[in-house]
């Protein structure tokens, strides 16, 4: 009779319970035991780390850790909404909450931590919270619906995470933290007063060096305020506690294993407990130096640990860094190795710039060696300082600190780090490791560095050759041109579908970049009409591959607020639709300006105005201006012939003609044209991507031709065209264009790049030397018959103008970090300054 496979049981499915059973897979054991695992939770593993982008637009399943299929082809059987609730340590089973027994012959107790709540009178009155998992998030949201204050009783971590949740559902936030400074474990005096200072001008109130003595409720019984140590009292109808965490360990307990006095199943250098059948690993762990480890990074290399020694393996666990890096309300902030300076003799290099919100600090030992050391609002060289630490730095550590430009240049960079320094301290991955693979896709599935908090991928991407090929990323082996092309004759309509059918193998089935994702939608959109796609940029999975001004089809300003364009073809407007626009920038406060491109730019609008305002101007018969897209801008003119008496053409005429032609147009960048009724140039059309001069004979088109940082002069293409010949000629260089270009490349580089130059264009698009334009001139006809106002069409579906809320929880509550004083009997933004004991800095 064949004997059963040993059997293991995994009580926990969380970040590390999923890194146990990966390192098993890894390691063949999944095909030699029966694994069964019991979770509390209704869902599998998910990532904690960045459960906050939950509120920023991230589902369930974008969080989600468990890959799809993975216990299947494993053979592991997951228990959800069903957690362990005893254990016979003599019988060697578990009963599950649902009564059923699992035997196991190997245990492993992957429980976590709950969160701390002070034991404060009104502490579980409705309206009191803990910020740890997705079910959390979500009773947050929902009570949050109607409220306008929240408050957080601790300002490490998590504390400032949910902070930054709260306000993001409308809420006037503050945090209450009883150390003398935020992030008290992190980060020293300094580093806290700088992150003080940021997070004040945010709009966040700051509570620190106190306490919270009572949750104060109201006659429903809810929660009304809260009373703290110094006697104040302030007002909040929404409490999170986030006061830390305590080791899960009353399993352990009940079952007789041995615990630490605070807390913690005690394990061994092996994570074993005081029974040889159970494991315990991540932070229901006391491990083998007396720390309780609270971040992820220990606790998969317990998973690693415990794996190994199941298979008889010697691997050991005593200790971990606690370096962290994370970015908290938009802010930078790192700590590394003895942050605090507490090493005998220790000597710290400070630089510190309030006006940005910098500081940073490193600790040295007084021969030189770095020992740690804090960064905050700026954190970039992290990754480089990290795995320095222990070592004397090859330059002075003042050279480290110091930002670009002051000081003498450091030409210090990852190639100087020794091979067995580590690059990924969540998955404790190496250089050496990392610069056996060539691309950072191959990275990450072989080693899993950049899978974790992701503040190891700038480092890994500079340790990284650079491709021999010219592939769009490290996703795709493929120019932006080459894709054309494939979406063009495969006529493929998604990015999944680009990126499963012809990323690399190592890219496929992922999530792609932020270089691919919008090139590639920006291919399907332009060939959206030819086809059969839907045009529209925020339609199903295109939304995802936009960039951040087409989220909300308008431009996001330095304040958070976004500029209306309105289109005003040819910069020809009526009275009537100027005074609209007038009407429309006094009724909602908008700063105007008219613009270099014959426009009327309207600025400071909130992102649920957006809908009103467009509203009032599509009803006065405007349209998008696409200022916000990678698409036709505007078309300048001069008065023309109608009016000037040196003009010999109707540049108005010609000028709307092809604004209206173009308008909505996809490109690889933006593109902008002019119409010059005469040689005097008045429309400096010579500077547009496509400027066209009228003579006496017809018009002259120029071509590449770019105003901006690189000034280009524009080529002659072709000269006396008629504006039949006009109009084909251009729409045979803009597609010609948008099928070659690189992504994000201009008419101007793109021109100078061809092979050939003017010349080659020139047979191409003129003379058809490659049979090319037939095609070309069908695929703007399509564009052309197919266009549709983005504005337009959003506001006629209901679901779409749900989008344009500032938070979701709260729609048409202003977003309170946005403001503006006046300026000229007009308004501006008020950006915050920093200030020290009063004074601006």
């Amino acid at each position: 009779m064949t004997e059963p496979s040993p059997a293991i049981v995994l009580i926990g499915h969380g970040m590390v319970g999923q890194r146990y059973l990966e390192a098993l897979a890894e390691r063949g054991a999944t095909a030699t035991h029966r694994i069964t695992v019991l979770c509390e939770e209704p869902r599998p593993a998910y990532d904690r780390v960045h459960l906050t982008s939950y509120f920023s637009g991230s589902t369930a399943e974008d969080l989600s850790l468990t890959p799809a299929g993975f216990m299947e082809r494993n053979g592991i059987s997951l228990h959800l909404d069903d957690p362990a609730e005893h254990i016979d340590r003599a019988a060697r089973t578990v009963t599950s909450r649902s009564g059923r027994v699992f035997p196991y012959d190997v245990l492993v107790l992957a429980t976590g931590s709950y969160p701390f709540v002070p034991p404060v009178p009104g502490k579980d009155a409705p309206g009191c919270f803990v910020y740890r998992t997705i079910e959390d998030l979500l009773a947050i949201e929902e009570y949050a619906k109607g409220r306008t204050a929240g408050a957080v009783v601790g300002g490490g971590l998590l504390g400032l995470e949910a902070a930054g949740a709260l306000q993001g559902l409308g809420l006037a936030t503050r945090v209450v933290e009883f150390a003398p400074r935020l992030m008290p474990v992190q980060v020293d005096e300094g580093g806290g007063a700088a992150l003080l200072r940021t997070i004040e001008s945010m709009g966040l109130t700051v509570h620190t060096g106190v306490g919270t003595q009572e949750v104060v409720t109201g006659e429903d019984g809810r929660v009304s305020g809260m009373r703290l140590s110094d006697g104040s009292v302030v007002d909040t109808e929404l409490v999170v506690f986030s006061a830390g965490v305590r080791p899960r360990d009353q399993l352990a307990r009940a079952a007789g294993l041995e615990v630490g006095e605070r807390g913690g199943i005690a394990v061994d250098a092996r994570c074993r407990t005081s029974d040889p059948y159970v494991y315990a690993v991540g932070e229901c762990a006391l491990a083998v130096d007396g720390r309780v480890y609270g971040l992820v990074a220990p606790g998969y290399e317990m998973a690693e640990t415990a794996a190994e020694d199941l298979l008889g393996r010697e691997k050991e666990f005593t200790g971990a860094d606690l370096s962290t890096k994370l970015k908290l309300l938009g802010v930078d902030v790192a700590s590394f190795g003895d942050a605090h300076g507490r090493a005998p003799g220790s000597l710290d290099v400070v630089w510190s710039d309030s006006r940005t919100g910098v500081y940073k600090k490193l600790v040295v030992s007084p021969d030189g060696v770095l020992l740690g050391g804090v960064l905050v609002g700026d954190a970039d060289a992290y990754g480089l300082l990290r795995p320095l630490t222990g070592s004397v730095p090859p330059v002075a550590p003042e050279q480290l600190v110091l930002p670009a430009g002051v000081g003498a240049p450091v030409a210090l960079g990852p190639s100087a780090l020794p091979d067995d320094a580590v690059i990924c301290s969540c998955h404790n991955v190496t250089k050496k490791a990392i610069t056996a693979c060539s691309t950072l896709p191959e990275v990450k599935k072989c080693t899993k560095a950049g899978t974790g908090c992701g503040s190891c991928v700038k480092v890994i991407g500079q340790l990284l050759p650079a491709p021999a090929e010219k592939g769009l990323c490290g996703c795709f082996p493929h120019t932006r041109a080459e894709l054309y092309e494939i979406v063009r004759t495969r006529r493929l309509t998604s990015y999944e579908q680009v990126l499963d059918g012809h990323g690399r193998p190592e890219a496929r089935g992922g999530d792609g970049c932020e270089v691919c994702k919008p090139a590639v939608g920006s291919v399907i959109a332009s060939l959206a009409a030819t086809l059969g796609a839907s045009g529209y940029v925020l339609d199903g999975e295109q939304a995802a591959l936009q960039d951040t001004n087409d989220h909300f089809l308008a431009n996001l300003q330095r304040n958070g607020s976004y500029s209306v364009v309105p289109r005003i073809p040819g910069g020809e407007i009526t009275p009537d639709k100027l005074i609209v626009i007038g009407e429309v920038a006094r009724d909602f406060g908008l700063y105007t300006k008219i613009t270099g491109g014959q426009r009327i730019d309207l600025f400071g609008a909130s992102v649920d105005q957006l809908p009103r305002i467009w509203a009032r101007l599509v009803d006065a018969g405007f349209e998008s201006g696409h200022a916000y897209g990678k698409a036709l801008r505007t078309v300048k003119s001069c008065v023309g012939q109608t009016w000037c008496r040196y003009g010999v053409q109707d540049s108005v005429r010609m000028a709307i003609d092809l604004e209206l032609r173009y308008r909505g147009l996809r490109a690889p960048h933006k593109l902008k044209s002019a119409v010059s009724g005469c040689a005097r140039e008045c429309a400096e059309a010579q500077s547009k991507d496509f400027g066209v001069i009228a003579t006496a004979s017809g018009w002259n088109l120029y071509v590449g031709g770019n105003g901006g940082a690189t000034p280009r002069h524009a080529d002659l293409l072709a000269q006396d065209l008629s504006d039949a010949e006009l109009v084909r000629l251009i729409d045979r260089f803009l597609m010609f264009y948008i099928r070659t270009a690189d992504r994000l490349e201009r008419t101007s580089t793109w021109l100078e790049r061809l092979e050939g130059g003017l010349d080659h264009l020139r047979d191409v698009v003129v003379h058809d030397s490659l049979g090319l334009c037939a095609e070309l001139e069908s695929l703007m006809a399509d564009h052309v018959a197919h266009y549709r106002d983005e504005w337009a069409e959003t506001l006629q579906d209901p679901e779409r103008l749900s989008r344009f809320v500032s938070f979701v929880n709260a729609p048409g509550a202003p977003d309170p970090t946005v403001k503006f004083v006046p300026e000229r009997d007009q308004v501006k933004p008020d950006l915050a300054v920093l200030t020290i004991g009063g004074a601006v800095r």
